[in-house]
């Protein structure tokens, strides 16, 4: 009855319908294991915003790597702006899409140590090669608040750092490089700038990371396993219509052969 099972175009169709069901099942485990690092990054995100501010020396120290459990934790530091040693980051969005620079701004620490601060974004000048006009922070010594964030890799980042750009320009945020650039101690990682905020609103602050969205990974999850099920049940579906038009065919020539009513 089933003997058509055994022809080569169905132990092939069985073979892809057995090779399919843990292909999809894999798949959805994929998706459900992002979902659960998105539903971490979220938590660790809201406790990091929540918790008060620390002093940023606690949590880091020249050639420093901030550790993924310390991103986006509030820090305050109290010293003074250096503009002269300012430096723009290239090719940066702000929450409008545009393209532009994002300020990163040496903050001397009484303490002689030197703390990076992404003060925000500002738009392009008429040309890349151009340095762009950036507002004064607050003159003397001033006290910021801000999220704590680790150097910037082109692994990390998938951005390119490419190499001779105009001077005080750079692709990555690396507390590294700028250490050999001021020859001084640079804290390890950066702050990214809450407060105060700029007169004007310009540099325009970076906004606070969304920690509310799980995105589809559940939904792309539960559909591969539906998949995974739909498959056997697919495939039973085919053989038991090609039984029935084998049965049909089969019984065609039998009915043409039963003699005319005289």
């Amino acid at each position: 009855m089933y003997r058509f099972l055994l022809s080569r175009q169905w132990v092939l169709l069985t073979l892809l319908a057995l090779a399919l069901i843990p292909g999809m099942i894999e798949l959805g485990f994929w998706q459900f294991h992002r979902h659960e690092h998105r539903v971490a990054q979220n938590t660790l995100i809201a406790d990091n915003l929540a918790a008060d501010p620390a002093p940023v020396e606690d949590l880091t120290s020249p050639g420093h790597t901030v550790p993924r459990k310390d991103y986006w934790r509030q820090v305050s530091a109290t010293g003074t702006f250096d503009t002269e040693h300012e430096v723009v980051v290239r090719r940066r969005t702000n929450a409008d899409d545009r393209v532009g620079f994002l300020v990163l701004t040496p903050l001397e620490l009484r303490d002689g140590k030197v703390l990076l601060v992404n003060r925000g974004w500002v738009p392009s000048a008429a040309d890349q090669k151009t340095f762009p006009k950036v507002p004064a922070p607050p003159a003397g010594e001033v006290t910021v608040v801000g999220r704590l964030m680790a150097d910037e890799t082109t692994d990390g980042s998938g951005i390119k750092d490419l190499k001779g750009l105009p001077p005080r320009q750079t692709m990555l945020i690396d507390s590294k490089d700028q250490a050999r650039s001021l020859g001084k101690q640079v804290l390890g990682g950066y702050v990214e700038l809450a407060t105060p905020e700029p007169k004007d609103g310009s540099p325009e602050l970076i906004g606070s990371p969304d920690h509310d969205s799980i995105g589809p990974h559940m939904a792309y999850a539960i559909q591969w396993w539906l998949f995974a099920a739909g498959v056997p049940v697919g495939w039973w579906v085919m053989v038991r219509r090609e039984r029935r038009d084998r049965e049909s065919a089969a019984q065609a020539p039998a009915a043409e052969d039963v003699p005319a009513p005289a």
